[in-house]
């Protein structure tokens, strides 16, 4: 699959959960690729391969497939499985109601919890207390979806029998959401509160493809107290 890798370049960092979605979507599907690191402070430090494949927003991450650039977390994904129908697993259901479903719920990821991560990841003292709140009655949606909604309920995926974009969309900031517990000692997404979401995310986590791009949790804790230090250091003396 060289010749295939050299076809395909993601460029990226290796914290990012955007980036995540990316590199589990080609796990999954066994596609080779050729990774290019970005900075990973990226939103000052810009590459201009990064700058011209992404012009209109200049975020990562970027599929660059024979030169044609693809943007945006949860269109590459839905890229590769147009791209790339064949090869298992099917990451978009077949059923137009259940991949309704499942990009409905992706965009809640996107719309509620991410901005809650964001807030996690920066805030301190009553505001990080507040944004756990927010956060925890967000993820019971969720939980009250795997409980109820017939596209997820007794399945082990919300893709169904096979992670599927919705899976992705959320699992990808699982070992982000992991790392935040252990940085700001909170329990986020618990078994008490969420037994059906946490022992999705356990499966999710060790989950065949998925394991393999997974960061490593001690960099991830790393990475987030390097970062949260710099949101939260108070302002120089005069």
């Amino acid at each position: 699959m060289a010749t295939e890798a050299c076809g395909l370049k993601l460029l990226g960092t290796n914290f990012s959960p955007f980036v995540l979605r990316v590199r589990i979507a080609l796990a999954l599907k066994g596609i080779d690729y050729q990774f290019i690191e970005e900075d990973e402070d990226v939103m000052h430090n810009k590459s201009q391969l990064l700058l011209q494949s992404n012009p209109v927003h200049k975020k990562i991450p970027v599929l660059i497939h024979n030169g044609k650039p693809v943007c945006e977390s949860l269109i590459i994904v839905q890229y590769i499985q147009d791209a790339w129908d064949t090869k298992a697993p099917n990451l978009m259901p077949k059923d137009p109601y259940d991949r309704a479903t499942a990009r409905f719920w992706a965009a809640f990821v996107d719309d509620k919890l991410l901005p809650c991560i964001r807030g996690l990841f920066r805030g301190q003292g009553e505001q990080l207390q507040k944004v756990a709140e927010d956060f925890v009655t967000n993820t019971l949606l969720l939980e009250e979806a795997l409980r109820t909604n017939s596209c997820f309920s007794g399945k082990p995926y919300f893709g169904g029998d096979e992670i599927g974009l919705l899976d992705i969309a959320l699992g990808s900031t699982s070992a982000f959401i992991k790392g935040l517990e252990k940085a700001t000692d909170t329990v986020l997404i618990g078994h008490e509160k969420m037994p059906l979401l946490s022992a999705w995310m356990d499966r999710f986590c060790k989950s065949d493809g998925v394991k393999d791009v997974m960061p490593d949790l001690s960099k991830q804790v790393e990475f987030i107290l390097a970062r949260r230090a710099t949101f939260i250091s108070p302002p120089a003396g005069n």
